[in-house]
């Protein structure tokens, strides 16, 4: 005859196993997808004025400033040259690039402290020029669970919410750089600086040529663009890269602007 407090003292074991695999696992989940606060931007800002009026429109563009920390950033990491904001998401946060002989991966799981982080940063590559003088500059950041670094730039998936704003800022200690945005869409993973020698006019006459009527890489997803818009090899380009959701495959979702405004 089985011994019933042994059988229950098994299940009870056995509980309690599953109980700290459930725990572990959370903890796994959250340390690797969820926000970091390293990265948090709200830390560097002074303060930041609104870039919509009192009935919660879009302003233009000279109406938003940012007052950011720039020795507080520069202690914290030498490699923070320029910020980025993106009204209507959560996209407020420094840039970084590799310098002393990091690979240009490195922010990809590092955060603006360079500490191990799922998250990473927003980052540039060494191919781009850190004054944004390159006819297209490509900043990457992931796209978090919680909604945090690149994420909220799927926001611009709606037509509306990409109707309605218009502009994404980069600041330096010296500049404040307006772009206004003109596509939205899912390209393929190909590494965009690497693809194209946009050094040769005629490259990059055919590649805007492209991203004024961009086509989307997936099926049933739609691309959004600025209509009318005129673009030429004098142009500067701001693309944001981030991934895109699992079901799309091996692609990424990329938000462009056109530079409209330089400001010392």
């Amino acid at each position: 005859m089985k011994n019933p407090s042994r059988k229950k003292g098994l299940w009870g074991f056995l509980s309690v196993v599953s109980i700290i695999v459930f725990i572990c696992c959370a903890a796994y989940i959250a340390k690797h997808y969820m926000h970091d606060d390293a990265n948090d931007g709200s830390n560097f800002r002074d303060t930041t004025i609104s870039n919509t009026n009192a009935n919660g429109e879009p302003q233009a563009p000279a109406k938003d400033t940012h007052e950011i920390n720039w020795k507080k950033l520069g202690k914290t990491n030498s490699d923070i040259y320029a910020w980025l904001y993106v009204p209507g998401t959560k996209v407020d946060y420094p840039v970084v690039r590799p310098t002393n002989g990091e690979d240009d991966d490195y922010y990809l799981n590092r955060n603006i402290k360079k500490e191990s982080s799922s998250a990473g940063a927003i980052y540039s590559e060494m191919q781009n020029a850190p004054d944004f003088s390159d006819p297209v500059t490509v900043l990457y950041g992931h796209n978090m669970a919680d909604g945090s670094m690149m994420a909220s730039l799927h926001n611009f998936r709606d037509s509306g919410f990409f109707k309605k704003h218009k502009y994404m800022y980069i600041y330096t200690p010296e500049r404040k750089l307006t772009y206004e945005i003109y596509a939205a869409y899912v390209y393929d993973n190909r590494h965009i600086l690497n693809s194209f020698d946009f050094s040769k006019k005629k490259v990059f006459r055919k590649y805007l040529k492209f991203t004024q009527k961009p086509t989307s890489m997936v099926k049933n997803t739609r691309s959004l663009k600025k209509e009318g818009l005129q673009l030429s090899e004098n142009n500067k380009i701001l693309t944001l890269s981030t991934c895109t959701y699992s079901y799309e495959g091996d692609t990424r979702y990329l938000v462009q602007g056109v530079l409209v405004k330089d400001e010392q």
